[in-house]
């Protein structure tokens, strides 16, 4: 029998908590690394990739504006020691079309940030760290589930558990 797939369960009441969860993950996050945001409309993939960005690019001193890459599909960020590519993938309508985005050479040689990973198929890597985002439509409350298979991301989770970073404001 296998080992279950580790997970971590967050609950943010603001997007400034789910800031401060994407500035606790943005050092942590190495060339190679993928992580895969699921979520509706709304739910603050955007506003996570954003902080996630910011936060890589203070750490080296420096700031730009981070769009969302709704309409260029892929915005690249290439900071002193690794490029993030962040993608989103909603106007996508097949996985072939990924390809032509140059995700795969990603996927190897950058952090990748995803939104609407379902358009990946298959090609969504197995060693990606998912984040599922889940909306309270009356309030501002988000429930934010990490899972992960590959070994790579289980000390990162349970670190995750321990600090549980943006709960309680």
């Amino acid at each position: 029998m296998s080992d279950p797939m580790p997970s971590v369960k967050l609950v943010l009441a603001s997007p400034d908590d789910t800031a401060a969860l994407a500035r606790w993950l943005a050092p942590r996050l190495v060339p190679g690394d993928v992580v895969l945001l699921d979520g509706p409309t709304g739910a603050g993939k955007s506003h996570f990739c954003r902080s996630l960005i910011q936060a890589r690019m203070a750490a080296e001193g420096w700031h730009e504006d981070v769009p969302s890459p709704t309409f260029t599909l892929v915005q690249i960020y290439d900071l002193a020691n690794v490029s993030i590519w962040h993608a989103d993938l909603y106007r996508l309508t097949s996985p072939e079309q990924a390809l032509e985005l140059g995700l795969e050479e990603a996927f190897s040689d950058a952090v990748t940030l995803i939104e609407w990973p379902d358009r990946l198929g298959d090609l969504a890597p197995k060693t990606a760290l998912t984040m599922r985002i889940s909306l309270n439509p009356e309030s501002d409350i988000r429930t934010i589930a990490f899972c992960a298979t590959a070994p790579r991301w289980t000390p990162v989770l349970a670190r995750l558990a321990e600090d549980r970073p943006g709960e309680n404001g």
